[in-house]
């Protein structure tokens, strides 16, 4: 399984960006999916995540109401739409996938990695 993230960029603040991650393969609909973020001199967290049916979104306190996860099976991508960003949600933004687990540490797929800029 492979997994390539893109749609980051230069924004300012307020501005919207969306990333996509494709995954290949062709058991992608029974993945769950999550993007996680890492900033500058910080660990790497949790942003958000969605069941492998898409009936179940998850989301950080700190990103929840502005970024939204969504899936198209019939794509293999999973997209982040981020809205009304922040100084804060400035990081390079992983996109990651496991058939039975949802979390940092655990899922055993990960993209490179896209970078989000957001200006003030």
């Amino acid at each position: 399984v492979q997994l390539q993230a893109s749609g980051g960029g230069l924004v300012q603040a307020g501005g919207s960006l969306r990333l996509s991650c494709v995954v290949s393969g062709r058991t992608f609909s029974s993945y769950n999916m999550g993007w996680f973020r890492q900033a500058p001199g910080k660990e790497r967290e949790f942003v958000a995540a969605i069941r492998w049916s898409g009936g179940s979104t998850y989301y950080a306190d700190s990103v929840k109401g502005r970024f939204t996860i969504s899936r198209d099976n019939a794509k293999n991508t999973v997209y982040l739409q981020m809205n009304s960003l922040k100084p804060e949600d400035t990081a390079v933004y992983y996109c990651a996938a496991d058939p039975r687990h949802i979390g940092l540490g655990v899922m055993d797929y990960w993209g490179k990695g896209t970078l989000v800029t957001v200006s003030s």
